[in-house]
């Protein structure tokens, strides 16, 4: 078990192909845990001539759990930092997804000299009127947790109808049974909602963000509910330079469906910075 550490804060990671190549750091959305980034998925990208690098956030999964203290995305960003610093890594390409984009904002704002791109996926500026939620994926995100096993499943399923792909996108059994996965590996609600103190500290990034020199791509999907696609128009608008890509009939999560599409993109990206003069 790879482990970095941030001061007293464990952070669990794993590491897939090559590590001579560059990096891909991939940072996880609110309570959600590294497994969520599938090894099936991972290869995709180490087949395009990079190392991945997935790893718990601290309060989830199997990295440290603050009770009783609050802390910021400038703290998380620094968790990803020390991954890299456990990893040998002194610059990767990095990739957030929801509150994962907002980390890697953080970092790009933050911790530049680490960053070779950043792409935020899903993601906003914390700028009101942008990216807001619509009133049933608000509700949905600040019900109270689940009791049990059984009716996370079922909460993970009916919140994937509100704020999910398209239907003919969506595999229930698949998700039936990596929800339940993520039960037995890790069940927090308590660091959840510690996280979510920490989106809501950060405020707004936009002024910040408009000096970032960071080579950006922004993804969103078209059905996003749960951060409306205005949040990543906003990512892509006050980024210097940055590329915009929308993906019709994607919500908030990532089916196999739009895996050979995102993969794509990202690697397009990559080329073209890597091909620029500098």
């Amino acid at each position: 078990m790879a482990v970095a550490r941030n001061g007293d804060v464990e952070l669990f990671y794993e590491s897939f192909g090559d590590p001579t190549n560059p990096t891909l750091l991939l940072v996880n959305g609110l309570g959600s845990q590294c497994t969520s980034y599938a090894e099936e998925w991972c290869q995709r990208f180490v087949d395009r001539g990079v190392q991945v690098i997935r790893f718990d956030n601290r309060d989830v999964g199997l990295s440290s759990k603050l009770v009783g203290v609050d802390y910021g995305l400038t703290d998380m960003a620094r968790d990803a930092a020390a991954v890299l610093d456990a990893a040998g890594v002194e610059r990767a390409h990095l990739m957030g997804l929801s509150m994962g984009g907002m980390i890697v904002q953080r970092m790009a704002i933050d911790l530049p000299e680490r960053v070779l791109t950043m792409t935020s996926v899903m993601s906003r500026t914390g700028e009101k009127g942008y990216g807001d939620s619509t009133p049933e994926a608000l509700a949905a995100l600040l019900a109270p947790p689940p009791r049990s096993k059984a009716e996370l499943i079922e909460r993970d399923v009916a919140n994937s109808a509100i704020w999910g792909s398209k239907p003919d996108w969506r595999d229930e059994a698949a998700l039936r049974a990596r929800s339940a996965a993520a039960y037995d590996r890790c069940f927090h609600p308590e660091g959840v909602a510690r996280q979510l103190r920490a989106v809501n500290a950060d405020g707004s990034r936009t002024e910040a963000l408009r000096h970032v020199r960071v080579p950006t791509l922004v993804l969103h999907g078209s059905r996003d509910t749960l951060i409306t696609p205005s949040g990543g128009r906003r990512t892509a608008e006050v980024v210097p330079g940055a590329r915009y890509v929308e993906i019709e009939g994607m919500g908030h999560d990532y089916p196999k469906a739009v895996w050979d599409r995102w993969v794509d993109e990202w690697s397009r990206f990559v080329a073209e910075v890597a091909a620029q003069p500098g």
